[in-house]
């Protein structure tokens, strides 16, 4: 495992979560620390490259928090960002191409064919994230977009619902129990 590149990263998309252009704010780097937990935890479940899988955990949003007007499609330059980055520490091409990989088929609105184990991990991964981030989505809803308690209550329910259904099957029966608790807290 390259700890360099794994540390390097994490301050680098720290530093990046914190500029005043980061549109999504600090709240970003908490929800790529969770996608990166769940990532380490699927790959180890599903047996993938946890290297490659981490790496793109904390890399699969660099270009939206990088530059908001690349959010649309942050999964094209992010997996270019992420070339030109893992190239500078001397990482092997094929796994920069696998992290290339996982970064392009990350998102859960975007309908694409998972065609490796650490795809569907880093996918997997950013859909579950969403669970360990409640608090930063009832501050969307109740602060930042000024929602009354049962419109944000919905609002959150709905968006964590539509994350676990972007799950593959494996990772929906994996995060079950999770997933009901957190809808049971919610009322």
């Amino acid at each position: 495992m390259r700890e360099d590149i794994f540390e390097n990263l994490q301050h680098e998309i720290y530093d990046r979560c914190q500029k005043q252009t980061n549109e999504f704010g600090i709240g970003c780097y908490y929800h790529i620390i969770a996608v990166v937990k769940n990532a380490q935890i699927l790959a180890e479940k599903y047996g993938a490259d946890k290297e490659v899988v981490m790496i793109a955990a904390w890399l699969h949003d660099i270009a939206s928090i990088t530059d908001y007007s690349l959010y649309e499609l942050h999964h094209i330059h992010g997996a270019e960002m992420a070339h030109r980055i893992l190239k500078e520490y001397g990482y092997d091409d094929k796994k920069i191409s696998l992290v290339q990989k996982c970064i392009r088929n990350h998102r859960g609105s975007i309908s694409s064919e998972k065609t490796s184990l650490e795809e569907l991990c880093v996918a997997d991964a950013d859909a579950i994230s969403h669970f360990d981030s409640v608090p930063s989505l009832l501050y969307l809803a109740y602060v930042q977009k000024s929602m009354g308690i049962e419109e944000g209550k919905t609002f959150v329910k709905d968006k964590l619902t539509r994350s676990f259904q972007k799950l593959s099957a494996a990772s929906k029966k994996h995060y079950q129990d999770k997933f009901e608790k957190v809808m049971e807290v919610l009322g």
